[in-house]
Formats: C-alpha cells, structure tokens, sequence
C-alpha cells in the first residue's frame, strides 16, 4: 500500500513538473524586457502610438530585417522611418545597458508576440549585427 501512495504521489509531481514545462510562455524574460524597457511608447499590444511611435506589431519592418532591430535597441534610431506605409520621425533612444543575450530575447519576444509570426534570431546573429552598427 504504501509503495501505491508513493508511486501516485511521484506520478502527480511528475504530471505538474510536465504541464508546468510545457504551459510556461516562451521568451518570458524577452517579454519582462520589453515591459521594462519598451512598452512605454510601443505600448503593452506592440501598437504604438498613431503617427509618433511605430507599431512592432504587424509590423513589416520588423518582420523584414529583425537583426536589424539589435543596433536599434542598442544605440537608438534618429531620422525617418517608414512601417507599415507610415512615415514617423520620432527619436528612439537606445537602452545601451542590455547585454547581446537580453536583446536577443526582446526580438524574439516582438517577433512572436500580438499575432507576429516573424520566426526567430540566434543569438550569434545578434552579436554580429551589433558588432557592425553604426553608433
């Protein structure tokens, strides 16, 4: 009987263990980045703001040149910019304080998130992308 009780009780923690693994989000420490660093203009939907701040998501610049995105996240964006159709001239500051790994997951993170379907980028691609920005 007790061997029963002890096998249950293994099975039970073994099922949570599983379910826990396979329901936790992926890119979760992406999506915390974001939500510190980002959301304040992207907003919390990926959407923007209409006319000053550029979606990310459904947004084709961000699905054409993803890696593209690491330099940006890293130094800014000064000058025009054109997504989805829509001119914006807002400056982005950079968050130089994320490390290569933290960026990595921020992209991934926007190239799945709102509906995105952008797929994903290695982290060696990153670091080579933020090798050759321009500062």
């Amino acid at each position: 009987m007790k061997t029963k009780l002890t096998l249950a009780i293994f099975g039970i923690l073994i099922a949570m263990f599983l379910t826990n693994c396979e329901t936790r989000k992926r890119f979760w420490q992406g999506e915390i980045l974001y939500h510190n660093f980002c959301e304040n203009c992207h907003m919390e939907d990926g959407t923007g703001l209409r006319g000053l701040i550029p979606p990310l998501a459904n947004a084709d610049f961000v699905k054409n040149d993803p890696v593209r995105m690491a330099c940006i996240i890293r130094y800014g964006m000064k000058g025009e910019v054109i997504v989805n159709d829509t001119t914006y001239s807002q400056e982005m500051p950079g968050v130089p304080k994320l490390t290569d790994f933290e960026i990595t997951n921020v992209i991934n993170y926007i190239n799945q998130a709102w509906g995105n379907d952008y797929g994903y980028v290695k982290f060696e691609e990153v670091k080579k992308a933020l090798e050759g920005c321009e500062k």
